[in-house]
């Protein structure tokens, strides 16, 4: 399990945009985006997907991770 900021959620819309990107990848168990805290937990297997593949979903739904 993993929490990441992320920059750009505004509404709850945003929020199930990013769960969505990330339960689109295998791998990825569940996804929980916190739009009061500005991050999103992820559980998911390092075996099959890893940190940069969870930030590059992210950024390809248009929100961005800070390093």
């Amino acid at each position: 399990e993993i929490e990441l900021k992320v920059e750009g959620m505004t509404c709850g819309g945003c929020v199930k945009s990013v769960q969505n990107a990330l339960q689109a990848h295998d791998g990825v168990n569940e996804a929980k985006a916190d739009l009061d805290a500005k991050q999103v937990t992820i559980a998911f297997d390092p075996a099959v997907i890893q940190r940069a593949g969870l930030v590059q979903a992210i950024e390809d739904a248009g929100f961005d991770v800070p390093a």
